[in-house]
């Protein structure tokens, strides 16, 4: 179609209210807008079809012969439209059951909190269940729909949406009471000759402490007093640095607070790695339960 001929949505919704009613002023009630307002809108289709649509007199409107072909062929589409509209805004009412995530501690502390209020807001029938724990599973046998992991444990066949900032960092921490008893470390290999705060999975798996700079990578296995379950002990082992104890390894969004109230201070920043951040993932199928459809078209619609 001439790109000329196209016109807009309102215009043809006016000039079938209009022709409906049989007069501006009847169309313009019904409508809750002006007579002045449909009498500028259908002009405007007439002068973009190149015909007049409606016979004007003081006392009635009626459509012409062309209007009269054009609003036999628009009442369906417009009916359709409106239709279309009206299961758009009712697609929140629409979703609901029971979804089941499973994700990493740090995302329920993390990532979780950005999306649920809005989301739960939005969808009020949908009901979340969130099972946080660090150890790798598969969702499919834990019952699960869905999860949240990051790009290194997931797996090839499943479908993954972002769901947080692309790029995160590690990061290391110490209060001012330590860094002033301690020194505060200038390379990473100082960590070896200070106090670190570990953390280990339930697997028994102990993560090395990784540094990059330049293209230069580090990984370090420092020691400390203290030692704590990745997940339910990490919070432990945060108040044990802000108390002076030693420096604390974690995700920087983790840490940021305690920086801003001062209760930590940046170690080695420099030095912090980067990694990819979170992904909301779910078994590649083509129909998905309404409520799982619901939280993904969500979540990519936002903006990290």
């Amino acid at each position: 179609m001439d790109p000329r001929l196209e016109p807009r949505l309102d215009d043809l919704s006016a000039f079938a209210a209009v022709a409906r009613a049989g007069g501006f002023r009847d169309a313009a009630r019904a409508r809750a807008t002006s007579a002045s307002s449909l009498s500028e809108a259908v002009r405007r289709l007439e002068a973009r079809l190149g015909v007049r649509l409606l016979h004007r007199t003081t006392r009635s409107v009626a459509p012409t012969e062309a209007g009269q072909q054009l609003l036999r062929r628009l009442a369906p589409a417009l009916e359709q439209i409106g239709s279309a509209l009206e299961q758009a805004h009712a697609s929140a009412d629409q979703a609901a059951g029971t979804l089941r995530l499973n994700v990493p501690v740090a995302a329920s502390r993390l990532v979780l909190p950005r999306i649920l209020p809005e989301f739960l807001a939005a969808y009020p029938r949908i009901r979340l269940e969130i099972r946080a724990e660090d150890r790798f599973v598969d969702i499919l046998a834990e019952g699960c729909d869905a999860g949240i992991r990051y790009d290194e444990r997931l797996e090839q066949d499943m479908v993954a949406v972002p769901s947080g900032p692309a790029r995160q960092r590690f990061a290391a921490a110490a209060s001012p009471d330590y860094l002033r008893r301690a020194g505060r470390p200038l390379h990473p290999r100082d960590l070896m000759r200070h106090a670190c705060l570990r953390g280990r999975f339930s697997s028994g798996a102990m993560p090395a402490w990784e540094f990059a700079r330049d293209g230069e990578v580090l990984r370090l296995d420092p020691q400390g007093p203290l030692l704590v379950g990745i997940g339910g002990a990490t919070d432990l082992a945060v108040d044990a640095a802000c108390s002076g104890v030693g420096i604390v390894y974690l995700f920087e969004d983790w840490l940021a607070p305690y920086f801003a109230r001062a209760q930590l201070e940046p170690v080695l920043e420099p030095w912090w790695p980067s990694f990819t951040g979170p992904f909301l993932y779910y078994p590649g199928q083509r129909q998905l339960p309404p409520a799982l459809r619901a939280l993904v078209d969500f979540i990519k619609t936002r903006r990290w």
